[in-house]
């Protein structure tokens, strides 16, 4: 994590994330779901990212997500995040996915375009998109 402390945090984000543990980290991703879920992404047994689903009023979720710098514009982020996508609407029977977006990171904003997310909010810091599933 700390490797990727300036990817991470360039625009604000995971500040929290970068600052914690790996056990931190790794017991996060093995807690109980309620209402909301964190995927780790791992490559040859290394976690490489994270994308959360989170359960603001089901079937309403919040999304969010990071990946190592060393595998972006790999298309791996995408692939995760798909899956993710696939996994709300499947399993959580979720009708709508909002995600923030800080301004500056393009590469996150493009890849919510191509997976059918719309723009729709711009705040002082950040963009909300928002992906009807129902």
């Amino acid at each position: 994590m700390q490797v990727n402390a300036n990817h991470l945090t360039r625009w604000g984000d995971y500040a929290d994330l970068v600052a914690s543990s790996i056990e931190d980290i790794a017991e996060g991703l093995t807690d109980e779901p309620d209402r909301h879920y964190r995927f780790g992404i791992l490559l040859s047994g290394d976690m490489i990212g994270r994308v959360d689903l989170i359960g603001v009023a089901p079937p309403i979720y919040g999304l969010g997500y990071w990946l190592a710098a060393s595998h972006v514009g790999r298309g791996v982020a995408q692939a995760a995040v798909r899956r993710v996508v696939h996994f709300a609407f499947d399993t959580c029977a979720a009708s709508d996915i909002y995600a923030g977006v800080t301004h500056g990171n393009d590469r996150s904003m493009r890849l919510l375009g191509r997976l059918g997310f719309e723009a729709i909010s711009r705040f002082d810091n950040y963009t909300r998109f928002h992906r009807r599933l129902r």
